[in-house]
């Protein structure tokens, strides 16, 4: 993405100022008022704080003459430097600057749509559908011995049978990074784990151990410590999850609405070569 040049050190601005730094005659600045002059090019207020708007929240720790100059003196540079090519960008500049123009429009017309207030009831609606009607979701802990072949699988479960010790047994046969704390797992719930091992460890009761599991990982014995209910959140608990997700639904139907307003043809597309897309050698022609 196109980017501005850097900007400047705030030890280069703590000595600029030893120059001096006049007043601007300004009663009641504006966005629009000329602060200064590049050849025929204007800087504007509105240019500086738009600069300012970018910068690291450290800045503000200047002092506001320093501050001030800097930016100014930022603005004047790269309009010195942008004159220069200004008549006669090249091919990729200018196309960056209009990828940077659209891009700057648009997240302008997100945030607007980010900006908006969220119904209340709308966002308890959303609630009660993801959680306040849904039953409990199940947590499991469990541990695992994970081996390479089903042979070394089935006579570990032999030995747990003759009365071998399920950690211990995990501690010097597991392949798996839980080996060395006996193969625990800690708590997890659906879409934590592989589907095949997780569809393996909720069908077991605590204290039951499975018969081998295989995963693209290699196989397992799989032990159920223990289960519990995960408590259902409170509105509160989620409520920014819930904003941002009708956020989502509003910036969805604006697209939607967008699309079906507008005439959108990607026929030119059609024919041309997708591995064109990893070169730059056509901007160069």
């Amino acid at each position: 993405m196109f980017t501005y040049p850097r900007f400047l050190p705030a030890a280069v601005l703590a000595a600029s100022i030893a120059a001096g730094f006049p007043a601007i005659a300004q009663d009641e600045p504006t966005a629009s008022t000329v602060v200064a002059t590049v050849g025929k090019t204007e800087i504007t207020l509105g240019h500086m704080l738009a600069l300012k708007s970018g910068l690291p929240p450290n800045y503000d720790q200047l002092p506001d003459e320093v501050l001030f100059k800097g930016i100014l003196d930022q603005l004047v540079q790269q309009t010195l430097l942008m004159q220069i090519v200004e008549d006669d960008p090249s091919t990729l500049t200018r196309l960056m600057i209009e990828n940077e123009r659209r891009a700057l429009l648009a997240s302008e017309a997100i945030r607007g749509v980010m900006d908006l207030p969220i119904n209340e009831e709308d966002l308890q609606a959303l609630y009660a559908e993801k959680y306040a009607n849904q039953d409990p979701e199940t947590e499991y802990h469990a541990a695992h011995i994970l081996v390479k072949t089903e042979d070394e699988a089935k006579d570990i479960i032999t030995q747990l049978g003759d009365g071998a010790e399920f950690g211990e047994l995990a501690k010097t046969l597991s392949t798996g990074p839980s080996g060395p704390s006996g193969g625990d797992l800690g708590w997890f719930g659906p879409g934590v784990m592989v589907e095949s091992f997780f569809d393996a460890a909720a069908a077991l009761e605590p204290g039951q151990v499975s018969e081998p599991v295989e995963t693209q990982f290699g196989w397992h014995v799989i032990k159920m410590i223990e289960t519990r209910a995960r408590d259902i959140p409170t509105v509160d608990d989620v409520r920014q999850e819930l904003e941002e997700a009708l956020r989502q639904e509003l910036f969805d139907e604006l697209l939607a609405q967008r699309e079906s307003e507008t005439t959108i043809d990607r026929s030119g597309a059609d024919g041309i070569n997708r591995a064109i897309i990893k070169g730059t050698d056509i901007l160069e022609n």
